[in-house]
């Protein structure tokens, strides 16, 4: 009798098991159906961004943010190099999306400078928000020109980053190389240490404004600005169209006027072999997401639908296009 009794409990708990194997197939499915219809194909999306202290991060980090949380996937930022790794990141399978510079991203689109191929597997959803050059220095350096920067230690940015490939671009532009200078390869942060410490003696922080890093650097150092002639940028630019000539406004970090400098766009990149419909989405949260980015970093407070569709270098990616045609 023991034996019957365990057996008909046995058999009642695969019956109980199965009905609730089944209801949970029939959730699953539900799910499942629901990720197709809102959600994404992709179950992650990383974003490559740029130093932890710089605006590609802080806004990259909210972006990640606002895709999780929209469509249930695995999306984070991943601090990188910036421009010139993001693009090979992409290009390697390693990430779904990217910050760059205008000028790397039209190398990439074209096969010259740092690659010596075309790279296919990139495409462009947006234009951004310019990037300043900003040439940092302390008031009791001597240096006012770029023309000034000769035999001085110069921080350049991280090798092969956005920062490091314009300023070396912009450098040519006025006849200098790196020849002509002591280059330090250095990000954000270290580069503002650099100039606290006395061990380089300017640096290149191309970036929007503001930059966090000057802005501490403009609270403990007396720092000053390098103006870049417009005249010459404009000039620069008929080779180089990425460069433009623009103005970092006063009191961004103090200064009482106007600073002009050089600026380049830049760039919302994703992986061509991301769907159609995922970048659609994406793109369109990109978008209805504009107010919470401009609350994180105020760059991004300077990107529009209409700005976003002019300055393109890239290709555009087939599903930021049909969110770009559905607006007019």
């Amino acid at each position: 009798m023991k034996v019957r009794k365990y057996g008909l409990l046995f058999g009642s708990a695969l019956l109980s098991a199965s009905i609730f194997a089944a209801c949970g197939d029939s959730d699953k499915d539900g799910e499942e159906s629901k990720g197709s219809a809102d959600g994404l194909d992709t179950r992650i999306v990383t974003i490559a961004t740029g130093g932890s202290s710089g605006p590609y991060n802080i806004i990259g980090t909210t972006l990640a943010n606002e895709y999780s949380n929209e469509f249930g996937v695995n999306s984070k930022p991943q601090s990188t190099g910036a421009s010139v790794e993001n693009i090979n990141l992409i290009k390697e399978g390693k990430v779904e999306m990217a910050f760059v510079m205008s000028d790397v991203l039209t190398e990439a689109a074209e096969g010259i400078g740092n690659f010596p191929e075309k790279v296919d597997e990139v495409q462009q959803i947006a234009a951004l928000y310019p990037n300043y050059v900003q040439i940092v220095t302390t008031a009791d350096s001597g240096i006012k020109t770029i023309e000034d920067l000769k035999g001085k230690r110069v921080a350049v940015g991280d090798q092969n980053s956005g920062v490091e490939v314009n300023a070396r671009n912009l450098l040519n532009g006025f006849g200098i190389t790196y020849d002509d200078l002591k280059v330090d390869y250095l990000g954000y942060a270290e580069a503002a240490d650099g100039l606290k410490s006395g061990s380089v003696d300017a640096a290149f922080l191309t970036s929007g404004l503001p930059n966090s890093s000057v802005m501490e650097l403009a609270a403990s150092i007396d720092l000053a600005l390098v103006a870049v002639d417009p005249a010459k940028i404009e000039e620069i630019a008929k080779d180089q169209p990425y460069f433009v000539a623009m103005d970092i406004p006063a009191d961004t970090y103090g200064n009482t006027e106007a600073i002009p400098t050089a600026a380049i766009m830049n760039a919302l990149v994703v992986s061509s072999e991301l769907s159609e419909d995922d970048v659609y989405k994406l793109t369109k949260k990109f978008f209805e997401s504009l107010d919470t980015l401009g609350n994180s970093h105020q760059a991004a407070t300077e990107i529009t639908l209409e700005s976003a569709q002019k300055g393109m270098v890239a290709p555009v990616h087939p599903g930021a296009q049909k969110y770009y045609d559905e607006q007019k």
